[in-house]
């Protein structure tokens, strides 16, 4: 317990002039504490605006060990935060929702909202789902985004809860669109919609990847043998002047499937397909076990096979509260000037 409030406090004093900065910008949205990079393999700790988002993703943080790490947090930001305590050690990563450790207080469990590039966002600790409503590690593309959104058509792929479309709204896109195959991920990207009432509406598709992006890109949709199709959405197919294409790590459906260790490809070349001449695509992989360098080499590969070979490309890094100790962070961003 000692040395996780030593690691804690370190990585607080680390993080002292990021939050000056991120305060300042109109952001209480990040990570305090990175756990494996910063002392604590498979626990963080992450703020979202009133809400301090606490989980162990290794085994069960105790109550004690807890308590104390919400007490350093809430001495060094000179705040109450609302603790939300998620245990995720059991099978799959599945939030254990009985809080045997930390029944968090019913405030703390209430809709909120956070902040990010003085964007507002919906907070919840406890969801439908496993994972945050904002993926903290995104922080830097999003504001990429909304500096050079302006008078753009702007694509926002596997959207989950439409971040990157709300900041290229608030950048001055002229269009946003906002693809994703859960109708709950889109349904509280309307709520961020509505949370900034003075953005421009957005749009929202709700559609498997494969069957959007290849009618998008002029494609055929291939059918599996002796497999009759779903039935899916209809698009006609144009190009976007900016498409973000930020896959989860693997995912299967009828018409395809998404696997960014051995076939990025599938995803990629219709959204290289889909992005205008003189375009953008800002591609992700989240993926630790594939490596910076290889992947680039097989993104720009992939682009020239595709005939839309790279003009110019930039790394995008996450912000600091995302440290890696080898400058190989799992969450690898490609800015692709086509």
């Amino acid at each position: 317990m000692a040395s996780l409030n030593l690691a804690l406090r370190a990585a607080l004093d680390q993080r002292q002039d990021l939050l000056g900065q991120l305060h300042q910008q109109g952001t209480d949205c990040y990570r305090l504490f990175h756990g494996s990079q910063e002392g604590a393999p498979g626990l963080t700790v992450d703020r979202y605006g009133p809400q301090l988002l606490v989980q162990s993703f290794h085994q069960p943080l105790e109550r004690e060990a807890l308590l104390q790490l919400h007490g350093i947090v809430n001495e060094h930001l000179g705040l109450d935060t609302l603790l939300v305590y998620n245990d995720r050690s059991g099978g799959n990563s599945r939030i254990d929702r009985q809080d045997p450790v930390y029944p968090a207080d019913e405030a703390a469990l209430q809709d909120l909202v956070g902040h990010e590039w003085g964007l507002n966002y919906r907070v919840r600790g406890r969801h439908a789902g496993q994972d945050p409503l904002l993926f903290l590690d995104l922080r830097n593309a999003r504001g990429w985004v909304k500096a050079h959104s302006r008078g753009k058509r702007v694509l926002n792929l596997f959207a989950y809860t439409c971040g990157v479309g709300l900041s290229a709204a608030a950048g001055g896109a002229r269009e946003v669109c906002n693809l994703d195959f859960a109708e709950g991920n889109l349904a509280v990207g309307r709520e961020n919609g509505l949370l900034n009432p003075t953005l421009p509406p957005m749009t929202f598709v709700q559609s498997d990847y494969f069957p959007a992006i290849r009618q998008l890109a002029g494609l055929p949709i291939s059918q599996r043998r002796g497999q009759k199709l779903p039935s899916y959405v209809r698009l006609e197919p144009r190009q976007y002047d900016l498409v973000l294409l930020d896959p989860p790590a693997w995912a299967k459906s009828a018409f395809g499937t998404v696997d960014l260790l051995r076939d990025y490809q599938s995803l990629l070349k219709p959204a290289l397909l889909a992005t205008a001449e003189d375009g953008v695509l800002i591609c992700c992989n989240n993926l630790a076990k594939v490596p910076m360098d290889d992947w680039r080499e097989q993104v720009l590969r992939c682009a020239e096979k595709a005939g839309r070979p790279v003009r110019e490309w930039s790394v995008l890094t996450p912000g600091s509260d995302f440290p890696s100790m080898d400058n190989q962070p799992p969450l690898k961003t490609l800015i692709l000037q086509l």
